[in-house]
């Protein structure tokens, strides 16, 4: 994996440098379609495979510190439950919130499964068991990222996602502010800065603004997610607030935020044949001067109303103009833009 490793980061010299091209792309959680999602290996490969920036979500350990973890719950992508068993809640979940850095030091990551059965959700992907992997740090990964820039001359930006930010406080836990803390204390700060902070919670975006006085871009999230306010509503008893893409509610999320984050499904309207057809959503954003960068690109799961990678870029790209696209191969969608523009 090291030689890999190698060729990869210096393969990222000869990509080009300067302001990233339009529509962005995404790497979602890593190139998380080759390796296991949020590990720094994942990390590197979307950095050498040209991504223009890398996703990162984050949750707290019980010793307050920003995790690079999809859910709150970590018995999917960790052996959590062999190392420490019988520390679940009632629920039966194992939360990254009660265990100590030390402790997550100790487990193993792995590719995304279901804790119930250990099989994973996408089988063709890196195989689990195999190869070691470990849970960064967000500051571990920002000086990972930070490195890759200087070292290859690029310079990839960041996407970080606050997870579950009421969930958090009642935990006892302000995640925004120390998360914050963090972002700025490594340059992420401003608008100027190359990275944008996504959020499901649009409470939870207002309160960035109003409360915490954040002046970097923000994207609203919009769509189902996870989460609840107490903990046995785990992540996949699921909330959704796709109402934001109402007309009201989108000209109010745009007093907050600079762009939206929707699933591809709702920039469609699909018929009783399953043809897909654009609608309006991305125009009444771009009118209101949002950035659309919708989620998420997988070639081994496409979108029910698509069966073929390609023409779903094009409708993505070519009809609906969005602004960015979150990819688990991110290599695939660079290769189509880099056609597109020609």
């Amino acid at each position: 994996m090291k030689t890999l490793l190698l060729h990869l980061l210096l393969s990222t010299s000869a990509l080009a440098t300067g302001a990233a091209p339009s529509p962005v792309v995404i790497a979602h959680r890593g190139a998380s379609g080759y390796l296991p999602e949020h590990t720094l290996p994942s990390v590197a490969y979307a950095h050498a495979l040209g991504a223009d920036y890398l996703e990162q979500d984050i949750v707290l350990s019980k010793d307050r510190v920003p995790l690079v973890l999809h859910d709150i719950e970590i018995d999917t992508v960790t052996d959590v439950a062999t190392r420490f068993p019988g520390r679940q809640r009632a629920n039966g979940h194992f939360y990254a919130i009660d265990f100590t850095l030390a402790e997550i030091r100790q487990l193993r990551a792995h590719e995304r499964c279901d804790p119930k059965t250990g099989r994973p959700v996408y089988p063709r992907r890196f195989p689990i068991g195999q190869s070691t992997f470990a849970v960064p740090t967000l500051e571990e990964e920002l000086q990972f990222i930070q490195g890759l820039n200087r070292s290859t001359g690029r310079d990839t930006g960041i996407y970080p996602e606050i997870k579950a930010p009421a969930w958090h406080r009642a935990q006892g836990h302000d995640i925004s502010a120390i998360v914050l803390e963090v972002l700025a204390r490594y340059g992420y700060r401003t608008k100027a800065d190359n990275f944008y902070l996504q959020c499901f919670d649009f409470a939870e975006v207002q309160r960035l603004r109003r409360e915490l006085g954040f002046q970097g871009k923000i994207v609203q999230l919009v769509g189902r997610y996870g989460a609840g306010e107490n903990e046995q509503a785990a992540t996949d008893d699921a909330r959704d607030n796709s109402d934001l893409l109402a007309p009201a509610r989108l000209a109010e999320v745009a007093r907050y935020a600079d762009g939206i984050g929707p699933s591809l499904a709702h920039l469609v309207a699909v018929d009783a044949t399953g043809h897909a057809q654009p609608n309006d959503v991305v125009a009444r954003a771009h009118a209101l001067g949002l950035v659309v960068h919708p989620y998420t690109f997988r070639t081994d799961a496409l979108p029910k109303f698509s069966s073929d990678a390609r023409a779903l870029l094009s409708l993505l790209f070519g009809e609906l103009r969005v602004d960015g696209i979150f990819a688990d191969q991110p290599d695939v969608v660079r290769a189509y833009r880099q056609g597109y523009s020609r």
